[in-house]
């Protein structure tokens, strides 16, 4: 018998079952419904966090916990690619996209919050255990102790270029931005490099929620009881909850009498109310009114005035959400599905007209992170046309004396400012009202006449919004 034959065998492992983490299994169900479907973090985590609670599964600090893992995770997700691309013997394209997602969720751990690295590592293979299988658990294993050897300073000097050499790639990794929309918020901004710093960095930051008291409804006062409640900077209607919280659990938001919505989207409504019209005043329209948080707040101050609002949207379901949102109004109004490019109403109806167009929502991106990797510049292509035609729209719905809104949630120029140019040109019974002075108390906004509204500077989604009249 040989030497080695005699040595005693070294007893097997016992096998070790994967230890479940409800909140990173959940915040990795939420990715790959992002990834899969299309879908958006701030439609498919609620559920899913309303559904751990009531399994029993969940408390405030793990659903905290879950959310941060998710947002982040999609806000960094282009600077984590490129750190995680450093670290694999293959293309980034080639690693399967739930292992992509474990990943992700891993060098968050590690990079973007105050998880130490050991159990930000050991909590990533356990959830790949679970989700993924033993195998693919030490491809995650290896690729994060390969990470945690940096933290994220070290990292960015290694994959992002020198900004000397590239300033857009440069700050496309660093702040984690497709390239063209560098280039598209920074042309919007009118160059400076401290400006697209900041603004990209703001776009990274969790947003407050924000409230609107509904006039004739709701107070302000009433909502500033509630727990970590401030007034809104700039909205009279506006209040912010500092530390998050669940507006859902709200009586005023569950009875529909206030809603979550941006100040900037509120300053909006309110500046093309505010507007002097000359002549009657007892027509209003919204012509894209979906979801409508935007005619809410405008039914309720057309109610105050004794107006009546016609809220119209192309899409069913989100003709049923402004029906819910508008529902309890104290006046009248009417909610339709109806084509904006096709009205159903008569040309010079209306004295007041909202148009807030559908666009790439590069204004949102605090709140929809998802949507930078999604949009692609040739989607300006696609939404150019409808734009134009429903300010068109708008411009014939209204009488003369009357005053159109032309808004979207996006600072992209080719979505702002060149639409109205194209239009107006061709409508010479038309001029442009100054909107600054409709917006009280907000600074820096710019030399008008048209408003463009940013995280960075006012805390708000880069909303814009231009003012017309039509004259003849």
């Amino acid at each position: 018998m040989s030497e080695q034959s005699r040595r005693p065998r070294r007893p097997a492992k016992p096998y070790r079952r994967p230890q479940k983490d409800p909140v990173r299994i959940l915040a990795f169900e939420a990715l790959r419904a992002v990834d899969e479907r299309d879908a958006y973090a701030n439609l498919v985590l609620p559920p899913l966090l309303r559904k751990a609670r009531e399994k029993g599964d969940f408390d405030g600090r793990d659903a905290a916990l879950a959310t941060e893992l998710v947002y982040g995770t999609l806000r960094r997700q282009g600077t984590y690619d490129a750190i995680i691309a450093e670290c694999v013997d293959r293309p980034l394209r080639e690693v399967d996209p739930p292992v992509l997602d474990v990943l992700s969720l891993g060098v968050h751990q590690l990079l973007g919050t105050r998880i130490p690295s050991h159990a930000a590592v050991s909590a990533s293979v356990e959830l790949a255990r679970v989700v993924l299988g033993d195998g693919r658990a030490k491809f995650v294993n290896a690729v994060l102790r390969k990470v945690a050897q940096d933290d994220l300073d070290g990292w960015l000097a290694k994959v992002a270029p020198p900004y000397d050499k590239d300033p857009e790639d440069h700050l496309a990794v660093v702040h984690s931005h497709p390239r063209w929309v560098v280039s598209a918020l920074w042309d919007s901004l009118g160059g400076g490099r401290a400006g697209i710093e900041e603004l990209l960095a703001a776009d990274n930051e969790r947003p407050e929620v924000t409230l609107v008291a509904r006039p004739g409804r709701a107070t302000t006062e009433e909502l500033l009881g509630e727990e970590a409640a401030v007034p809104g900077n700039w909205s009279p209607y506006a209040v912010r909850l500092t530390e998050g919280g669940e507006p859902g659990a709200i009586t005023a938001v569950q009875e529909g009498r206030a809603g979550v919505q941006d100040e900037g989207s509120q300053l909006v409504a309110l500046a093309l109310a505010n507007v002097p019209v000359e002549g009657p005043d007892e027509k209003w329209l919204d012509g894209c009114a979906g979801p409508g948080g935007k005619a809410a707040l405008l039914a309720a101050l057309a109610a105050e005035r004794g107006a009546v609002l016609l809220a119209s949207e192309k899409q069913p379901h989100r003709a049923g959400l402004v029906e819910k949102a508008l529902h309890g109004n104290p006046g009248p109004y009417q909610v339709i599905t109806a084509d904006g490019t096709r009205p159903p109403w008569r040309a010079g109806t209306f004295d007041r007209v909202l148009m807030d167009v559908p666009c790439t929502g590069l204004g949102a991106l605090r709140r929809r992170p998802e949507a930078r990797w999604r949009r692609r510049p040739e989607d300006l292509d696609n939404f150019g046309p409808l734009q134009r035609a429903l300010l068109r729209t708008a411009i014939d719905s209204v009488r003369v004396g009357g005053v159109v809104g032309y808004a979207t949630c996006s600072p992209h120029l080719a979505e702002t400012r060149a639409v109205v140019q194209d239009v107006l040109k061709q409508r010479p019974e038309t001029e442009l009202v100054d909107a600054r002075p409709l917006l009280p108390g907000v600074p820096e906004l710019g030399e008008g006449p048209d408003v463009q509204l940013w995280p960075h500077l006012h805390g708000t989604d880069a909303m814009y919004l231009a003012l017309i009249r039509r004259t003849g």
